[in-house]
């Protein structure tokens, strides 16, 4: 069986196998099951579910409306905050925050299912083309934004919505950011991302340029030149390497570069992928990269990670997802060596470690395991690229509480920024706000203008 041989492979499964593996996570529900979720809600006057979103969606209200039979209302409500809501609905780790929140949790141990009514409502909005909003009249003013992931599109949105014409330079040939290259295929199926972009774009006032690198086709004084403001949403294009012996050997891959390659494959069948996978790390995309190593045929993938289960950045659903599909999680493991056959990596030595006065060190004692695949998931870093003259704080763009750089005129958020969470939703937040924060300023210059006129 070619599932069971060395090395790595494409086309390891059926084509049968490749759709039953990568369906929907969390299949839509229907207008009966949103109802019924949606009787659960105590409707909170207090809200915890609402203030432990991070866009503050007004989440007992849209609950209500989709209760009332009104799911096009719940959208709005729940786009009035957050422009991709239908995304955050579905990568979301809401058992980690509006869900854990839910008084439900406490009578029945069992929260109200928010990110799946809030896909709901949002993907009825979506399918069906209702555009909520059409910009203001025309300021005459321009903003530049960087990059086209979750902030920079949330920001555009806004940013038209109250006006402004604005101009988003992208690197990739897609607009999406991690929404369309970083994000496991079983939770966004069906080409989704897109969907989501095309509809925020509809709004018009925005225009994407693809392809469009700062640093190489244009600098951050041309965009300042060129438009009364600049957001920058660039997110972080650099990941942290394996300083390793052997890390450099063919079949060590970067976890992003591999759920890339996965996210814009016409055929999933074409992936190659190990018979035995390591993935080294312990957020969330070490999780993505594991479980979908695993649906692509794999057949022994772990996970290994320098510290504790409960210091794991991936959601315990998440980890308790990874070792349904089969994954093998260990802890206390730090990469020491990769061992290689013929220039192919086939096994990886790891160190035990333990903490000790709080500080992780190595025992001293090693374990190899076999692996024809090793995909690292250690963290992403900034591109400093273009970014001449801004302040970093922590490796990141520094920003005030408004978004505003150390530069006049320029605001960033996001990944990209001081203060994001590697989270879309978080994203999402600061790349609106952000928005705000800029308008005030443009209708400021404006008024001003006017006055001496």
């Amino acid at each position: 069986m070619r599932r069971l041989e060395p090395g790595l492979k494409a086309g390891r499964l059926d084509a049968a196998d490749y759709v039953k593996n990568f369906q929907d996570l969390h299949p839509r529900f229907g207008d009966h099951e949103a109802l019924v979720a949606s009787d659960r809600c105590y409707f909170c006057h207090d809200a915890p579910c609402m203030t432990a979103c991070p866009t503050a969606i007004d989440i007992p209200m849209f609950i209500r409306q989709i209760s009332t039979g009104n799911a096009l209302g719940a959208a709005k409500t729940i786009f009035d905050q957050n422009i991709l809501g239908g995304m955050c609905a579905r990568v979301c780790p809401t058992e980690t925050l509006c869900e854990e929140a839910c008084v439900r949790n406490t009578a029945e141990e069992r929260p109200v299912e928010i990110g799946r009514l809030q896909r709901f409502a949002t993907d009825i909005a979506i399918d069906e083309g209702r555009q909520f909003y059409q910009p203001a009249a025309s300021t005459g003013r321009t903003v530049g934004i960087v990059g086209a992931g979750p902030a920079g599109l949330a920001a555009a949105h806004r940013l038209a919505l109250n006006g402004h014409y604005v101009t988003i330079y992208e690197a990739r040939e897609k607009a999406g950011g991690l929404n369309e290259y970083g994000i496991a295929t079983y939770k966004t199926p069906n080409d989704f991302a897109q969907k989501e972009v095309d509809y925020i774009l509809s709004l018009g006032n925005i225009d994407v340029l693809d392809g469009q690198e700062m640093g190489i086709d244009f600098t951050l004084a041309d965009l300042q030149a060129k438009h009364d403001a600049v957001f920058i949403g660039a997110g972080l294009g650099n990941v942290n390497g394996l300083n390793i012996e052997g890390a450099g050997i063919n079949g060590v891959l970067d976890a992003v570069e591999f759920i890339a390659n996965l996210r814009q494959a016409d055929d999933k069948a074409d992936v190659p992928v190990g018979r035995d996978v390591v993935v080294i790390g312990g957020g969330m995309t070490a999780i993505d990269a594991a479980v979908q190593a695993k649906l692509l045929g794999a057949e022994n993938v772990t996970i290994c990670y320098r510290r504790g289960k409960e210091h794991m950045n991936a959601s315990e659903f998440e980890q308790d997802l990874a070792t349904s599909k089969g994954v093998h999680i260990r802890h206390w493991l730090q990469p020491k060596e990769v061992a290689h056959h013929g220039g192919h990596c086939s096994a990886i030595t790891f160190e035990y470690t333990h903490l000790e006065n709080g500080l992780m060190k190595g025992t001293g004692h090693t374990t190899e395991i076999k692996a024809d695949q090793i995909l690292v998931a250690i963290g992403q870093k900034l591109d400093g690229q273009g970014l001449d003259g801004l302040k970093l704080e922590g490796g990141k763009i520094a920003i005030d509480a408004e978004g505003r750089t150390s530069l006049p005129g320029v605001w960033a958020g996001g990944d990209c920024a001081f203060g994001g969470k590697d989270l879309t939703v978080s994203a999402v937040a600061m790349g609106r706000d952000a928005a705000e924060s800029i308008n005030r300023s443009l209708a400021v210059s404006t008024a001003g203008v006017t006055a001496v006129a």
